[in-house]
């Protein structure tokens, strides 16, 4: 199996060794990853300048641009075999609900989903890295599930609690949640006394009820929620019409 890896924590994040190092004795592995954090950059492909292409010491390669940039980059001028599998992470922190929306780690996963590529996201549920160990021994057994009974390709977002393995209670499928809209914005001054804004903290889950992925990595198990990629909102489409004729 060929697997194509990244993440939006940048290529010396400890999350992507663990995950590189957790697939590469079942897997031929190829790791493309940003330059530096890029951490809710979404979708977002770099269009105003060149991108770079650097191989780092310990063999993984870098790019001067987003986590879909790397992906894309990867795909369509850098490797001569199509991989089997792209897989994004493991981040430092969640990536639930609303999360998806913003985050470059299900965005790494969503460029090769777009390219026809079965895909997996991976993130901790918390910040820190705290028991990363664990979190890559999971990923390692998802990949190697290799989910047959899917329609490919399949998109996936695995969310897992940041405790020991032993304290896992197991993995299930669910929905995403919905959260709470996002804290203010942090206002501060920069050194020369002009006003700047740190985007504030995520909002909490709104809806996190069982079957959701707040649930499920609530009670220790490893969320795992199939994605699409259609925004067509069907129900308002006859509406519209009528709104139209």
């Amino acid at each position: 199996m060929r697997i194509l890896i990244s993440n939006d924590d940048g290529y010396l994040a400890p999350g992507l060794t663990a995950l590189a190092d957790a697939l590469a004795p079942i897997a031929e592995i190829v790791v493309v990853a940003p330059d530096s954090n890029r951490s809710g950059a979404s979708n977002s492909l770099s269009l105003d300048r060149p991108l770079s292409l650097h191989k780092a010491a310990n063999g993984f390669y870098f790019v001067n641009g987003t986590p879909t940039d790397c992906v894309h980059v990867a795909l369509t001028g850098m490797l001569i075999e199509r991989p089997d599998l792209v897989v994004s992470g493991i981040n430092n922190g969640p990536n639930m609900g609303d999360d998806t929306l913003y985050s470059g780690t299900v965005a790494a996963a969503t460029e090769g989903y777009l390219f026809g590529i079965p895909a997996i996201a991976f993130s901790q549920s918390q910040f820190g890295w705290a028991n990363l160990d664990a979190a890559a021994r999971v990923a390692r057994e998802i990949v190697e599930r290799q989910f047959d009974a899917l329609q490919k390709p399949y998109l996936l977002n695995v969310n897992i609690p940041a405790i020991p393995y032993e304290q896992l209670q197991g993995m299930v499928a669910t929905r995403l949640g919905k959260r709470h809209s996002a804290e203010p914005v942090i206002r501060a001054l920069d050194p020369r006394g002009r006003e700047i804004f740190w985007i504030g903290p995520a909002g909490a889950a709104k809806e996190g009820g069982p079957g959701t992925d707040f649930h499920a990595v609530e009670h220790g198990q490893v969320s795992i929620t199939p994605l699409q990629i259609d925004l067509t909102h069907t129900t308002q489409l006859d509406a519209l019409a009528k709104g139209l004729a």
